[in-house]
């Protein structure tokens, strides 16, 4: 399951969003530093209108849309890379997630404390940015120490000491892991290393209900940042986000209408982080179930077929595709077939976004 990892300095809204984004969660979104201890874990399905309607269609019993897992884990703090205000905890949480949502506040309200006593979005940023980049870097320059007993006499050594070299020139000058471009199999030796900046990250500029349709100074100041880095933005309000729970979804919609948004911040975030990993969506659909599966771009058909089980992938012989547009336009797969829609697709074909498959494979 994709696992993303909400943080950002104290108070910044974090655990708020946290509890609007898996409704149910039970973190807390207290007013001081460090209300989040333990890393609170909650999973939300990604809405795709395509799901029900393919469901509807071939009348299935159950209904399963892929999930993202979130993680709130707890507020950083300047000097977290050298374990300030539980750093070595926290760095260690966000190891373990394939993206960073990095919220930033961009909103003003005296009743709720800044740790830093002002509102300034790119100074925290780079506050959190900071951090990472010094755990990484402390990471690196002990790797590398290691690395010098194996250097003269083994050839991976050497190659694996050259990408660090690089990586940490980068570090060094304030950059990140993920600026340096490494080939499948550089990646793979620099993969057990885990560097917090190699990690995707999307800001999330949280702002108040009023400035969620147009932003403001704040908001623009995350995305000048973001466009430096090459980064994802979106703009989002916890505290809607926290009202939305309670909203039937005709309620919510004139309620974000009256925003002036046409969608609540959770889609803007999934939809941000699919963008951002390169993941794309395909279904599989019968009576049984209509489910949607998460994969790469890029990924073939035994690939797609694997990520259901790994004997799908083993034994593929052929995939029967078609696109969800099509199958929802022709009515059924029956009707699909018999005007020549159903496509049989070998080892090579690349799948796309919004197909309908279904795996023949020998067991």
């Amino acid at each position: 399951m994709l696992k993303a990892g909400i943080v950002g300095l104290p108070n910044v809204g974090k655990s708020t969003l946290f509890n609007a984004l898996v409704a149910n969660a039970q973190a807390q979104a207290a007013n001081f530093p460090f209300c989040t201890i333990e890393p609170n874990v909650g999973c939300v399905s990604v809405p795709d209108e395509r799901l029900q309607l393919l469901s509807e269609l071939s009348k299935s019993k159950e209904l399963i849309p892929t999930r993202i897992e979130f993680v709130d884990i707890a507020g950083l703090v300047q000097g977290a890379s050298k374990g300030e205000g539980l750093g070595n905890k926290f760095l260690a949480n966000i190891r373990e997630v394939d993206a960073i949502v990095h919220v930033v506040r961009c909103f003003e309200d005296q009743d709720v404390i800044h740790v830093s006593g002002s509102v300034d979005p790119a100074r925290d940023a780079e506050v959190i940015n900071l951090e990472l980049g010094l755990a990484d870097l402390t990471q690196l320059e002990k790797r590398r120490e290691r690395l010098k007993k194996q250097i003269r006499n083994n050839k991976e050594a050497q190659l694996e000491d050259k990408i660090l070299s690089k990586i940490q020139l980068e570090l060094e000058k304030g950059g990140a892991a993920r600026n340096i471009k490494l080939n499948p199999d550089e990646e793979r030796i620099v993969k057990p290393l885990g560097f917090l900046t190699s990690k995707a990250i999307i800001y999330a500029a949280n702002l108040n209900e009023d400035d969620l349709a147009t932003g403001n100074k704040y908001s623009d100041q995350v995305a000048r940042f973001a466009e430096h880095e090459g980064a994802e933005v979106v703009h989002i309000s916890a505290q809607v986000e926290s009202e939305l729970v309670e909203l039937s979804d005709l309620e919510r919609l004139d309620y974000l209408s009256g925003l002036g948004v046409s969608e609540g911040g959770l889609t803007c975030l999934i939809k941000a982080t699919y963008h951002l990993l390169g993941l794309r969506t395909y279904f599989t659909t019968g009576e049984k179930e209509t489910r949607a599966w998460t994969i790469k771009s890029g990924m073939t058909a035994p690939q797609a077929a694997g990520v259901i089980h790994t004997d799908f992938e083993r034994g593929f012989i052929r995939a029967q595709t078609i696109g969800c547009e099509k199958l929802l336009e022709a009515g059924s797969l029956v009707e699909a077939r018999t005007m020549g829609l159903l496509r049989s697709e070998g080892k090579e074909y690349i799948v796309n976004e919004g197909d309908v498959m279904e795996f023949l494979f020998n067991v």
